[in-house]
């Protein structure tokens, strides 16, 4: 049984939650984004590079549509099959 593989490239995709593009066009939702700088007090600010991370979730649920690789604007995604 064929299987896909997600890949992120965090060097290029540094600010998901500012972003999202992958997470609303993702038929499926495979993706999920973590935060990663938290400050007691402090509202996390999306547009901080770092301070959050994308992540595959639901990787098993992809149906390798393609189109969250079509619409990052950074090419931070790679899907390989095997």
């Amino acid at each position: 049984m064929a299987y896909q593989r997600i890949e992120i490239d965090h060097g290029k995709c540094t600010t998901p939650y500012a972003c999202k593009k992958c997470l609303q066009i993702c038929p499926m939702a495979v993706f999920g984004i973590t935060t990663v700088k938290m400050e007691k007090f402090k509202e996390t600010d999306e547009n901080q590079p770092g301070a959050f991370k994308l992540r595959v979730a639901f990787g098993d649920k992809c149906i390798v549509c393609n189109e969250c690789l079509e619409v990052c604007p950074v090419g931070a995604l790679t899907v390989t099959y095997a």
